[in-house]
């Protein structure tokens, strides 16, 4: 027994192990998550897919079960279920047992102490796997219910949090979008022109910019007046490489970011804010790109093709990417959307064997819709500060996740308090 009515526990004396199996061509269709769509480390969901998409036997769970990714545990990979649905069957599904709190669970599941530990008991060397046998035997402390349910209320209002702004960043790049595709793809301020129509919720300085008819092309009928131009013509096109990782000097005190395909993939949002990995002086060296500016578009060119961000620092990159440096004629929130509208398109010139993958040569020469300089600017002057209030809430959650994180470990060994977290939290939230 520990003071203040703190009592060890055994994991399994707290949680079950759910392990209802079912075959997705046996069921309705439902939402699916395979350990690709859990965040690592950050504790949230990027994204799903449906059981009509795999075929082998997966494990049911319920809304608020806790996923917890058994592969490679060091990763981190947990969420609490925000739908029912099924998953891949290197995910355990956990519920807690009666006297303990299902989000205290979560907490404990995703401390780095039950990480460590279910790490440590992985078995298997290339592909470990944590052993629920191993985990069940793990003892520690546990609060009462009540004290259970205010420490997951502390941390769940950082999570919360985190969630709400998460929210807010989709919905200001939903707006974006949303701006994109009326202009560049429906063409819709055209269109009302050509009707003898104000166009729709815009002033009449900015569609003054816009013509009134249309004009044919060999690449169709674009407004008139606006132009078709290669890629290769509008941005500067660079790809990137991998200094060698067995010569240390290229990653020892590395200083300088490397953007990979996995940088991008864990992104929330389309802004790169920091890389997983750093390079020297001397790696940065031996990359013919070099280091590339702010603002420059990145996509990645492999396995798979159409991972897409706007670097917000300095940072070179490894060969599965390209990258576009934008100026005025053709900026980098327009190559953004209009890469992310043309991806298909990007993709049917890709080649190879193993996987398909778009060489810089290919991608410069396919073809854009290139409005004017004058429309481009205002479509600019409309999402700019929609890209800089995503950036900005995408700073407050890195401060908000290592918060959570530090207070975590903290609250749920009893090292820190109710009444002193929730001062903490009091001035943050």
């Amino acid at each position: 027994m520990v003071s203040d009515g703190w009592f060890n526990k055994r994991f399994d004396q707290c949680a079950d192990l759910i392990r209802e199996t079912v075959n997705p061509t046996e069921i309705d269709i439902v939402p699916y998550i395979g350990l690709e769509h859990i965040a690592q480390e950050s504790l949230y969901l990027v994204g799903c897919g449906t059981s009509g998409d795999v075929s082998s036997a997966k494990t049911r769970f319920n809304k608020g079960d806790i996923l917890f990714g058994k592969l490679r545990p060091y990763f981190r990979k947990v969420i609490i279920a925000p739908f029912d649905g099924v998953c891949s069957t290197d995910i355990w599904v956990v519920r807690c047992k009666p006297g303990t709190d299902q989000r205290f669970l979560f907490y404990w599941m995703a401390s780095q102490e039950f990480v460590e530990e279910s790490t440590r008991s992985s078995d298997g060397t290339r592909m470990p796997r944590a052993q629920w046998e191993c985990v069940s035997r793990i003892e520690k402390p546990i609060p009462p219910i009540q004290e259970q349910q205010a420490i997951a209320c502390i941390l769940g209002a950082l999570d919360d949090k985190i969630e709400l702004n998460r929210q807010m960043c989709k919905t200001l790049e939903d707006t974006a979008q949303a701006i994109f595709k009326s202009w560049f793809v429906d063409f819709d301020p055209v269109h009302a022109k050509a009707a003898g129509k104000q166009p729709k919720g815009m002033n009449s300085e900015i569609a003054a910019l816009f013509p009134d008819s249309f004009e044919d092309t060999d690449q169709g009928s674009i407004p008139k007046g606006w132009s078709i131009r290669s890629i290769g013509e509008m941005v500067k096109v660079y790809g990137g490489g991998t200094p060698s990782t067995r010569e240390l000097n290229y990653w020892i005190d590395g200083i300088h970011p490397f953007c990979t395909p996995k940088d991008m993939a864990a992104l929330p949002e389309p802004i790169l804010l920091s890389t997983e990995r750093k390079i020297s002086d001397y790696g940065l060296a031996k990359i013919s790109s070099g280091q590339l500016p702010i603002g420059t578009v990145l996509l990645s060119s492999r396995a798979p093709i159409g991972y897409l961000a706007i670097s917000r620092i300095p940072v070179s990159i490894n060969q599965g990417i390209i990258a576009m440096v934008c100026d005025f004629r053709f900026p980098n929130i327009y190559a953004l959307h209009w890469t992310k509208t043309n991806l298909g398109m990007i993709v049917s010139q890709a080649n190879g064997s193993t996987f398909l993958e778009i060489s810089k040569n290919n991608f410069r020469l396919i073809k854009a819709i290139v409005p004017t300089v004058e429309v481009l600017n205002s479509f600019m002057g409309l999402v700019e500060p929609l890209y800089l209030g995503i950036e900005s809430l995408l700073l407050e959650n890195e401060l908000l996740n290592a918060m959570r994180d530090e207070l975590l470990p903290k609250l749920i060994s009893g090292n820190l308090r109710i009444r002193d977290a929730e001062k903490i939290v009091g001035r943050s939230v």
